[in-house]
């Protein structure tokens, strides 16, 4: 069974730095077509952060860019979100997703959730 484990969440000051990781594990992955992050603050919608996929290259939100890098090392099935300049609106739960995802045992294409990580900027 694929997971996506994330780490690298935590409470900074407005200002600082935070590194994401989150890594796709389980089974034997044969190919992943694209990663993302997501974040939720509040309400039911999860705003797309950041992606970088095999057929559109990287791209961010608006509110993000200049600020957060997104960076896949395929070797390894990471994804890493390199956030500075941290402002408190950018406070939330921070979700990675994997878009088409095959592993060997399975033959299909499918899409996988982790768990999210809490970000908090707060003085």
């Amino acid at each position: 069974q694929v997971q996506l484990v994330e780490a690298g969440g935590g409470l900074v000051q407005p200002g600082e730095s935070l590194r994401l990781s989150c890594t796709a594990s389980g089974g034997t992955i044969i190919h992943i077509q694209g990663m993302q992050w997501y974040r939720q603050s509040s309400g039911p919608q999860r705003e797309l952060v950041a992606s970088d996929s095999d057929h559109a290259g990287t791209s961010y939100a608006d509110s993000v860019k200049g600020r957060f890098t997104i960076t896949r090392d395929s070797a390894k099935n990471t994804v890493y979100l390199q956030m500075n300049s941290l402002k408190p609106e950018d406070t939330a739960v921070y979700y990675c997703h994997a878009g088409g995802l095959v592993t060997r045992e399975a033959m299909l294409s499918r899409d996988y959730w982790g768990q999210g990580t809490q970000v908090t900027v707060s003085s």
